[in-house]
């Protein structure tokens, strides 16, 4: 290979590697194809903005996050207490005290209607979404991959993400459902780390043992000068060989790297020592997804920060199954399960909207916390809080989102709204409104009957 008198590699010498270390490093046609077509597909109708969905499987409970009704009877009130928040007449959850010092810079919803009380995985996958994934959904109009950085649109994480050994989700939970494509094509199903599919196999590296030392020093070259993709466009047209080329040279992998932070802000994302593994125990069946979500939660939504940063523009994250809090074989009292895990939650959380407003991220990207539905009204004889549809606890933040606003409210038992309601619908239309243009949207019929619905969805603020 030549160089030239900066001892990078001539333009036309990676041309001449370009399609040889594509197929040798294992990225398949589909791969190749779909760097070539990333480009238009993400320029019509897109916006510069990106989500963040924080889904607290299992179901959380209203009343002890963040719409505690404190003049409630005893059977209804949260059982963990409520404090005061920066909003003048707001309690929240005393398991909240960093979320409540912040309240002024998101929006809590009290009259959000799930619409049912099922463990499935609304508004990650519903009806809503044409049954697709939300990754899935958004790939099939964005591209599966950016064409800039080669990372992934669409990213789903699970503890196993970040290490964890993840134990296995109830058949409602798989992972197969959690990435479902819907009426969408297979291969739009979003990005898993540790996980499989298609998105998987065009990024892993197959390079055959007598190929690797000349590939693996060259991408390591160019990983440490940080300019070789800015040179790939000088002289001339960047062709379709050369967009795949350039995704396989992007070192897309490295927003996958946590441990590239610096030490100081790996310790500020900490969850770990916030609740004892101990203390859990092994007395309900769900144990180790509890601690699953202790180790791994902040961790977690570090690592939804970087993809974010890096390119990616929809992030789901999933905190696999442990907000079910019924008082049975498998599950925690509500008491006992918000003791171990609110405070991870309310630590990450806030720490997460601390970064990205720090990084002038946040009014660029919606963040979304709810889960599949809310808890009743009243606590059960052993201390649990049933399944329950008619109101679940959601916060937004950032793009979009009004600061320092209660959105709704719910009524006096806290099971139901009693002003401006907003259902899984028009979540739904908010996050579409947050990524795309939706007037320039409907006019692309090609995109078919899915998209005509779910492009005429209400959202939630003009």
């Amino acid at each position: 290979m030549t160089v030239n008198p900066t001892g990078m590699p001539h333009r036309r010498a990676f041309l001449r590697v370009g399609m040889p270390c594509l197929v040798g490093a294992g990225l398949s046609d589909a791969g190749i194809r779909m760097a070539q077509g990333a480009e238009s597909n993400r320029l019509d109708g897109l916006t510069h903005r990106k989500v963040l969905l924080l889904f607290l499987h299992g179901g959380p409970s209203q009343f002890e996050l963040w719409d505690p009704k404190p003049d409630a009877p005893a059977d209804i009130r949260t059982v963990t207490g409520h404090i005061p928040t920066r909003l003048p007449g707001v309690r929240f959850g005393s398991h909240f005290p960093q979320l409540a010092s912040r309240a002024d810079r998101f929006c809590v919803v009290r009259s959000y209607v799930p619409g049912d009380a099922n463990h499935d995985l609304k508004p990650m996958v519903s009806a809503h979404s044409s049954m697709a994934s939300l990754g899935a959904a958004y790939n099939s109009i964005a591209g599966v991959q950016n064409p800039v950085t080669g990372l992934p649109s669409s990213i789903h994480l699970l503890p196993q993400a970040v290490g964890e050994n993840r134990a296995a989700l109830p058949d409602f939970g798989t992972l197969e459902k959690q990435t479902a494509p819907g009426p969408f094509a297979h291969s739009a199903s979003p990005f898993v780390p540790g996980g499989t599919g298609p998105a998987l196999a065009n990024m892993l590296l197959r390079l055959p043992t007598d190929r690797w030392d000349d590939r693996k020093a060259l991408l390591h070259r160019l990983d440490a000068e940080s300019v070789a993709l800015d040179h790939l466009g000088q002289g001339g047209t960047d062709t379709p060989r050369e967009r795949a080329l350039r995704v396989l040279l992007a070192n897309s992998g490295r927003a996958f790297r946590i441990d590239q932070e610096p030490a100081r802000v790996l310790a500020r994302y900490d969850t770990a020592g916030l609740t004892s593994e101990a203390a859990i125990g092994t007395k309900y069946n769900n144990y180790k997804h509890y601690g699953e979500h202790v180790r791994s939660l902040g961790k977690l939504l570090l690592l939804a920060r970087r993809l974010l940063e890096h390119g990616a523009g929809l992030v789901s994250v999933n905190t696999a199954f442990v907000w079910d809090m019924h008082s049975d074989v498998n599950n925690a009292p509500v008491k006992m399960g918000m003791d171990w895990l609110a405070p991870p939650l309310d630590h990450a959380l806030s720490v997460l909207l601390d970064d990205m407003e720090e990084r002038g991220m946040l009014d660029d990207t919606l963040v979304v916390v709810c889960g599949e539905m809310g808890r009743t009204p009243r606590v059960n004889a052993i201390g649990g809080r049933d399944h329950w549809g008619d109101l679940g606890p959601l916060l937004l933040a950032g793009a979009g989102v009004p600061r320092g606003v209660v959105h709704g409210q719910s009524t006096r038992d806290g099971g139901r709204p009693s002003s401006a309601p907003v259902t899984n619908q028009h979540l739904v239309g908010q996050i579409w409104n947050t990524l795309f243009e939706t007037q320039k949207l409907r006019l692309r019929t090609e995109l078919g009957p899915a998209w005509g619905r779910m492009l005429s969805y209400p959202k939630i603020f003009s």
